[in-house]
């Protein structure tokens, strides 16, 4: 029996260490916040597809008949049918469907993932598929919706925390493996600072500059990936590149070694909060002076926060604007207080479970 209603919610997600590693295949940690994406729906009688989203001013719609085609560069909302159809999923009826969150949009916090990981659960839901209760392939499926099917640098580290949920450390080799770390970590403030960001623009240049230094220095040194051990031959071959290639490859390894203390912290019979700030201040720092995706806003974010009780601040996303992340267990509300007087837009989040169908309807009752 298909269902006459249905609502299904995703997480926004912060990335605590690893940032600008996932596309290279790399381990993240990162953390579904309770910041989600509602999608509600009532079906039709026809093939119908409706979808209002009331948050960005916009109303899309179209019939299921034969390949979708697309409209607009990112056009999530068909090509995850499209998607989904190619891999066997039919949909019997259309849907009349309310898309509203409290994620920032275009901010860093995986909005339009969320988005996407949202849709396809809703979707699967809907045609009653077996998928619909493996996170691991909604990810999948929401990442060759939201990347691959458009072609865009980035990777998989959004789809997985929005669709699992909790703080997870993330390994992307030949196969994504997952490990669910425990979540001793108190609260965060999110700040915007009303920057908009490029995101595929910057990811492009960055991906694109530091697989150029791996290809430079695999002439000299074949075995040479970004998984290879930070001895003392690997960085001089390091220092023979190009001033940006250089930087941006020495960002990128000086993160992986971050993150790599990150998990062993995480993994630590007693989690230490002041370590765990550190860290993220630290992995700031690499972004800033290294991947340099910071800016005097972001800058003046961060000081902020370290001076009313932050044990740590990070800039969050592809950066170049979006947001900032505290972390101040005891300082949440100064933190988000002093933040607000600067001109940025706080929130106090926690970590949150991953997508899920909601037994309300109503959007009031289960936040």
């Amino acid at each position: 029996m298909f269902e006459k209603e249905l609502r299904v919610t995703a997480p926004g997600r912060i990335c605590l260490l690893g940032e600008h590693q996932d596309y290279f295949g790399l381990s993240v940690i990162s953390a579904a916040i309770n910041l989600r994406i509602s999608i509600q729906g009532q079906r039709r009688t026809d093939s119908l597809f409706r979808i209002q989203l009331p948050d960005i001013g916009e109303e899309e719609s179209f019939v299921l008949q034969g390949e979708i085609p697309y409209r607009i560069k990112r056009d999530y909302i068909r090509s995850a049918v499209n998607v989904l159809r190619r891999r066997g999923v039919n949909f019997d009826y259309g849907w009349d469907c309310l898309v509203s969150g409290s994620i920032p949009v275009n901010s860093g916090t995986g909005s339009s993932s969320a988005l996407v990981v949202a849709w396809i659960k809703f979707l699967l839901e809907s045609a009653k598929d077996s998928r619909t209760a493996d996170v691991e392939a909604i990810a999948e499926l929401s990442f060759e919706a939201e990347v691959a099917e458009f072609e865009e640098p980035g990777g998989k580290m959004d789809h997985y925390s929005s669709a699992l949920g909790g703080v997870l450390s993330i390994h992307f080799e030949d196969k994504v493996m997952i490990r669910r770390l425990k979540t001793p970590i108190g609260q965060f403030v999110l700040a915007d600072s009303g920057e908009k960001k490029d995101t595929t623009g910057l990811l492009s240049y960055i991906k694109s500059h530091v697989l150029q230094g791996v290809l430079t220095i695999q002439e000299r040194k074949q075995e040479f990936n970004l998984r290879s051990p930070l001895d003392e031959g690997v960085r001089e071959e390091i220092k023979k590149l190009d001033p940006e290639q250089r930087r941006l490859v020495e960002g990128t390894l000086l993160t992986r070694e971050i993150t790599a203390e990150g998990e062993r912290l995480f993994q630590a019979e007693t989690f230490d909060h002041q370590r765990f700030g550190l860290l993220l201040t630290r992995q700031h720092e690499i972004l800033r002076d290294y991947l340099q995706i910071s800016t005097d806003k972001i800058e003046l974010m961060r000081e902020t926060a370290l001076q009313h009780g932050s044990l740590g601040a990070k800039i969050n996303g592809s950066g170049g604007g979006g947001c900032l992340f505290a972390y101040a267990p005891q300082a949440a509300e100064e933190v988000a207080q002093a933040l607000e007087l600067i001109g940025a837009k706080a929130l106090i989040v926690n970590v949150d479970e991953g997508v899920r169908k909601e037994q309300s309807l109503d959007p009031g009752r289960d936040k």
